[in-house]
């Protein structure tokens, strides 16, 4: 699954071309407008990386990467700040608080060559980790699932859901949120093909019991919970 790069950046054509250039780069781009927003939509999916302009209307991005770096939830987050500020002074205050600093303007070709690098240095904790429930295991690095140390045959697509399910545990997703996270921008594709692959994965799941976790909630959507209804 491509990785989730939150992009926080109130100047309309800097964040166009951002989200255009991550997304050609394979990035799957969440774009926010405020400090403010970028929290609501953190609080739907965890980003494997922030990208967070200094100056913002209302919080600037200094406070907010305060706040994310004081978070249990959010503090292994790697952050970019952007800004316009070159001072030496300025560039020591955004390390301390983010992980890297570009200054505007900036190449989208720099930009993308410090999130692979920033991403392979915190892999271990953001990207590659097996996630763990129980007996139930999906290595996004192998691409496998197992039930009760046993491979279990699983679609890519199914994979695909079941690994955001997993890192999202207990939040309701619509089924057109399901479709943009796993399929992009697909107008295409029918909402309906969601409960098509919902049922395929609780196929996959059903020997094992684990099938009751990915759970319909009604008249919203699906979650992956780790209590049983």
């Amino acid at each position: 699954m491509a990785a989730n790069i939150l992009i926080v950046e109130d100047e309309s054509s800097i964040l166009e071309l951002i989200s255009l250039n991550l997304h050609q780069a394979g990035f799957n781009p969440i774009r926010a407008i405020s400090a403010e927003y970028a929290n609501t939509l953190i609080k739907e999916t965890l980003p494997d990386l922030i990208v967070l302009d200094w100056m913002l209307p209302g919080m600037n991005g200094i406070d907010f990467a305060k706040r994310l770096k004081a978070d249990s939830i959010t503090k292994l987050i790697p952050i970019i700040i952007l800004t316009a500020k070159s001072d030496e002074d300025n560039k020591i205050e955004g390390l301390s608080v983010g992980d890297d600093y570009l200054t505007k303007p900036f190449s989208p070709r720099e930009l993308v060559a410090r999130i692979n690098a920033l991403i392979r240095r915190r892999s271990p904790e953001l990207l590659n980790n097996p996630i763990i429930f129980e007996g139930l295991v999906l290595d996004p690095s192998s691409h496998k699932v197992q039930v009760n140390k046993k491979s279990i045959n699983i679609g890519p697509t199914e994979f695909k859901i079941l690994h955001f399910f997993m890192k999202n545990t207990d939040r309701v997703f619509s089924r057109n949120q399901i479709l943009d996270k796993i399929w992009g921008n697909k107008s295409e594709i029918d909402d309906r093909t969601v409960d098509v692959h919902i049922k395929r994965l609780r196929e996959s799941l059903k020997k094992s019991g684990f099938h009751k976790l990915v759970q319909t909630v009604r008249g919203v959507g699906y979650r992956f919970s780790k209590e049983l209804e």
